[in-house]
């Protein structure tokens, strides 16, 4: 399956139409690469793979701390995605990778006692030296992105372009490189999966992937469908926040990385997130009159964090 590509350069109306047929139909659609700087993308992934190539006790340095740090090194295996969706002990996902938090925004905010947990310090490797600096220009260059996506969303949506700036006007954004290393010469079972079936907690992600497949989402029938993994686009995907938000009608599409393609396979996303207080409810052009949302509203950090920590394997 190719997925609708939306041309941020297209007047505001055009892609507002274009993001409302993807996200209620799939959930999924993409953005050109060239959306932010293709230098500023290509140093941060050339960095990420710099990194994983490093020996497994280098990267382990900057492992995480304890259990339920939320930033650093997650060795091959420690995760299992599926968790959080309540599946009884999945395998670990045959993956490793490396996580950075909100203090890489230009507009980096202190922690208070509420939201310490999702404000931790990034823990950052010596090699590549560059890494940090790399890393924080991709993240900003994304997070920009994001503010404009969440705009086109909130038109499309019927509602004004700066409706959701004061619930995202701190977010508690975070970045993932994942390496799924080569699996020709490692045995692995017949269940076992690259990452999990899962959904994103957030807003939105988008993420850079290579060439290689296997990037799976589940149709409403419940069955499998490849995406045709494309270099030149990012791949975008709602999160449980919007499907929440907006009464799912717009969908948080379930979605795993398969093991049929054993070659080595990298990909970078960057998870768009809203403030750590703000409230997840329906919003007031998606609830028909005389009728009940059909979820209760939610703090997003609480239920980031319930959901992040349940996926340690």
């Amino acid at each position: 399956m190719h997925l609708d590509v939306i041309d941020l350069t297209a007047p505001i109306e055009d892609q507002a139409r274009s993001m409302a047929r993807a996200c209620e139909e799939v959930g999924f659609f993409c953005i050109p690469l060239a959306s932010i700087d293709r230098s500023i993308a290509d140093a941060a992934w050339s960095d990420a793979g710099e990194f994983f190539a490093l020996a497994d006790a280098e990267k382990r340095r900057i492992e995480f701390p304890e259990p339920g740090y939320p930033y650093g090194f997650s060795p091959f295996g420690f995760e299992s995605l599926a968790k959080s969706t309540g599946a009884e002990s999945p395998p670990p996902d045959l993956k490793e990778s490396l996580s950075v938090g909100p203090d890489c925004a230009a507009n980096a905010i202190s922690a208070s006692r509420d939201d310490a947990w999702i404000r931790s310090a990034s823990l950052w490797p010596e090699h590549p030296p560059r890494l940090r600096e790399s890393w924080t220009a991709y993240y900003q260059a994304l997070a920009a992105v994001s503010e404009h996506l969440m705009s086109v969303m909130a038109i499309a949506l019927g509602l004004p372009a700066h409706y959701f700036d004061p619930l995202i006007d701190r977010p508690i954004t975070s970045m993932r490189a994942l390496n799924y290393p080569a699996l020709a010469m490692t045995p692995i079972g017949p269940d076992a999966l690259r990452a999990g079936a899962h959904s994103d907690y957030g807003t939105l992600t988008i993420l850079r992937t290579d060439h290689v497949p296997g990037l799976q989402i589940e149709s409403p029938d419940g069955s499998w469908i490849d995406i045709a993994p494309d270099p030149n686009n990012f791949v975008v995907n709602l999160g449980d926040s919007i499907a929440q938000w907006t009464n799912d009608r717009w969908r948080s599409t379930v979605h795993r990385v398969t093991a049929a393609d054993p070659a080595a396979r990298q990909s970078m996303a960057f998870f768009h997130m809203a403030n750590w207080d703000a409230t997840i409810e329906c919003l007031p052009t998606c609830v028909e009159p005389g009728t009940a949302p059909r979820h209760e509203p939610v703090e997003a950090g609480p239920w980031l964090m319930r959901k992040f920590q349940s996926t340690i394997s």
